[in-house]
């Protein structure tokens, strides 16, 4: 199964901050990340379930 079959919930956005800055997140749907512009990192969505570890996120360009 692929990331598309699992939906990430929008509503989880309103609970969910930045665990390194406490800041909002932004949802990227093509890349399915969630974005912390704040700590300049994107944490990936697998299988429609954000992983909020600072360990796995992608540094932003």
């Amino acid at each position: 199964m692929n990331d598309r079959e699992h939906p990430f919930d929008r509503h989880m956005l309103e609970a969910l901050i930045c665990p390194q800055t406490q800041s909002t997140l932004h949802y990227d749907a093509e890349k399915q990340e969630l974005v912390s512009k704040a700590a300049g990192l994107a944490f990936p969505i697998r299988n429609g379930i954000p992983v909020m570890l600072v360990d796995e996120a992608r540094a932003l360009d």
